[in-house]
């Protein structure tokens, strides 16, 4: 999203134009993957009656700022409906 590199070289952005919107992120690695596998009918959303591996996060990462995303800490982690992590 932001485009930023580790070693702060680049705080405008590594090739800017190619940033995308965390929505866009979010959708590409969940709902993308799943129909890149031909899955979109089991997996990639919340709907009922389809498969959830889920991760909760401490915020909502639509509305913070880009660049606090690293900020994130991971809360509980569900595969196959069982929490396999919580902090």
């Amino acid at each position: 999203m932001t485009r930023r590199t580790l070693d702060g070289a680049h705080p405008a952005g590594w090739v800017p134009a190619q940033k995308i919107t965390v929505e866009e992120a979010l959708r590409a690695y969940t709902w993308g993957g799943a129909y890149a596998s031909f899955e979109e009918g089991e997996k990639g959303t919340l709907e009922p009656g389809k498969l959830a591996d889920v991760t909760i996060v401490d915020r909502n990462l639509t509305t913070v700022a880009p660049e606090t995303l690293a900020d994130a800490k991971i809360v509980a982690t569900i595969v196959g409906g069982r929490v396999v992590y919580r902090r």
